[in-house]
């Protein structure tokens, strides 16, 4: 039995070592991640391509992890592509429109205001802190409402990054694991 391949997708300046994305990555087979070239310049048409021939080289319909920027490259490759993917888990969606969105970052707005059905994306689950810079309860409320996502809301976990101090975070590769097996 093969293990359903999995495609992190890190945000602007990449997931550093100790980021649960990195930890995924090194601690489990079948965990890839996007690698895009300028991870310092996000920009989205770029970055959504990236994620494109990532995905179409991937030997089967692989789960998306997006984490902050990532979550709208994935959603913005959602809306604009039909190759199937398993299942996408998006953390900590930042607003583009936001006060400390980065000013490095171009192209991202405005935001697919829905994803597309089944079974191009037949499992969403969006996760989100009560406490992200980058974000607002509402916001994620609202997104994870319009991209028909299951809503978790973790508590003040900050960004949902390194800082937080959640080491390899098992409660999102619990998630991850429930999506491999199926």
């Amino acid at each position: 039995m093969t293990t359903r391949p999995v495609l992190l997708i890190p945000g602007i300046y990449n997931s550093g070592p100790q980021h649960w994305q990195s930890l995924w990555q090194t601690r489990h087979a079948g965990v890839a991640r996007v690698q895009q070239a300028d991870w310092d310049h996000p920009d989205c048409d770029t970055w959504v391509r990236t994620l494109d021939d990532t995905i179409a080289a991937s030997p089967q319909p692989p789960i998306l992890v997006a984490h902050s920027l990532g979550c709208l490259v994935a959603v913005h490759w959602a809306a604009r592509h039909h190759r199937p993917v398993h299942a996408l888990l998006l953390v900590a969606v930042p607003d583009p429109d936001g006060p400390n969105f980065p000013a490095d970052a171009k192209g991202f707005a405005p935001l697919p205001p829905t994803l597309p059905a089944l079974p191009v994306l037949p499992r969403r689950v969006l996760m989100s802190s009560t406490s992200d810079p980058y974000s607002t309860p509402a916001f994620s409320a609202q997104r994870a409402h319009a991209w028909s996502a299951e809503h978790v809301v973790l508590g003040a976990l900050g960004h949902v990054n390194a800082d937080s101090g959640l080491g390899d975070w098992p409660q999102g590769w619990e998630q991850v694991v429930r999506w491999r097996i199926e």
